[in-house]
């Protein structure tokens, strides 16, 4: 579960609820002036009309899809049923929140707006409106959850907020790489994994992950003075760092916790055991190091069908053999047995139905003669597709086969090497006068 940490500047933890914001006070950031409040609440007719040159074409009516992209089933109810004043933006890979638009801004998604933020404003781009972005906000807030405190949007993001904005986020990369420097120097068992500057460049909220709590107030001094920035530490677990940062899974899609996936259940080894996959660590893991979130998408769909088939621990007896549970093929109802408990042996397949008909028949002191019915000893039909590799043909049929060098079974001492060289019979000189030598001794 994700919490926030918050010590002022001096280090001292601030005596608030633990949901309150944490955040570092530096001289560079100072809360907002009455000047900037009305800047932020004013709507510049002019702004808008720049800002929509600003915003990405595809961003206009068909906006491209990214990161926890939802479809909004609700915007085409007629008789404005579906119309509410809340949106929801998202800035930075995956985070997000829920803005109430009170001025009654028109927007569309894809639009860049400026919302309001604690201290000054942030920027972000409208994913969704309407009735169904209240239902999404109302269920993050949960019961205990005031809808009050909803923050407004501001306005359409103007192009001095975009260049801000566009400036802040090329600090980013620098700012993590050091401080990570930092944090190592301050010999604190933490990483330090992403970081990212609100719109406006006040205010830097560093994403981290350890394994134990961490005193960080030390860092924090250091941070603010070094990059003259407010300070928000966020601890996050290794499911949330690889949404963050993303990649491609081993199905060749992208990672389902940088797509779409907002919240994360916890994953155990039984749901590869129900689904019959083995317990390979490195194929059960995602690249956070955990078991995959997408063991658990299927997992209710071989329970349910489980419950319809036979019994593992069962035994089935017939007249010749007992049979014993070897595997279950859930989805097309066939299970095989074999006549030993730890080895394949004399492998049978039979259907469920069979299956609990020879149960049946064994509680009645029945035994058949064997597990497959009358009618299933013929052989299975050939399949139109055809088998691209026979019984008889095998994988390594086209390699070349090693020549074996032929062995001389004459031995060859010295006195047979002899022998074969001088004492050759009439005729085997093969053209050549190689006269026998003969004996002067």
């Amino acid at each position: 579960m994700d919490y926030e940490d918050k010590y002022d500047v001096s280090g001292r933890e601030v005596p608030e609820d633990d949901s309150a914001d944490l955040v570092a006070d530096s001289t560079a950031a100072e809360s907002l002036s009455a000047d900037d409040m009305a800047e932020h609440s004013a709507v510049d007719a002019s702004a808008d009309d720049d800002s929509e040159d600003l915003a990405p074409t595809c961003c206009k009516k068909d906006y491209c899809r990214g990161k926890l992209h939802s479809f909004n089933w609700l915007a085409d109810i007629p008789g404005g049923f579906a119309d509410s004043e809340y949106v929801e933006v998202q800035f930075k890979n995956t985070r997000r929140g829920y803005y109430r638009n009170s001025i009654h801004i028109p927007l569309e998604v894809g639009d860049i707006v400026a919302v309001e933020a604690s201290p000054g404003h942030d920027i972000g781009t409208v994913t969704l409106m309407g009735d169904l972005a209240e239902l999404r906000m109302r269920r993050s807030l949960g019961r205990n959850g005031n809808i009050a405190d909803i923050r407004r949007v501001f306005r359409k993001a103007k192009p001095v907020d975009i260049e801000k904005y566009e400036e802040a986020k090329s600090r980013e990369h620098d700012t993590m790489i050091r401080s990570r420097r930092i944090a190592e120097e301050l010999n604190l068992d933490m990483k330090i994994g992403d970081v990212e500057y609100q719109g406006d460049g006040n205010k830097a909220i560093f994403y981290y992950i350890a394994d134990e709590r961490v005193d960080f107030r030390q860092l924090i001094k250091v941070l603010a003075e070094t990059f003259k920035v407010r300070i928000e530490m966020k601890q996050i677990g290794a499911r949330q760092e690889a949404g963050r940062i993303g990649g491609i899974g081993p199905c060749g899609r992208p990672l389902c916790c940088s797509q779409w996936m907002t919240n994360f259940v916890s994953v155990a080894t039984s749901a590869a055991r129900y689904q019959d996959i083995s317990l390979n660590p490195q194929k059960l893991a995602g690249q956070c190091a955990k078991l995959k979130c997408c063991l658990n998408f299927e997992v209710d769909a071989y329970v349910e069908a489980t419950k319809r088939m036979p019994p593992r621990d069962v035994r089935l007896e017939t007249a010749d053999a007992t049979y014993y549970h070897f595997k279950s093929d859930i989805f097309n109802r066939l299970v095989t047995y074999s006549t030993d408990k730890n080895i394949a042996a004399n492998l049978v397949t039979i259907p469920a139905k069979r299956v609990f008909d020879i149960i049946a028949m064994n509680k009645a002191g029945e035994k058949p003669l064997s597990l497959l019915a009358e009618g299933d000893e013929t052989p299975k039909a050939k399949s139109e597709f055809g088998d691209i590799l026979g019984e008889d043909d095998d994988l390594a049929r086209f390699d070349k086969k090693k020549r074996k060098k032929k062995k001389n079974n004459q031995p060859q001492g010295g006195a047979q090497k002899y022998k074969n060289r001088y004492h050759r019979k009439p005729g085997d000189n093969n053209g050549h006068n190689d006269p026998t030598p003969t004996n002067n001794g």
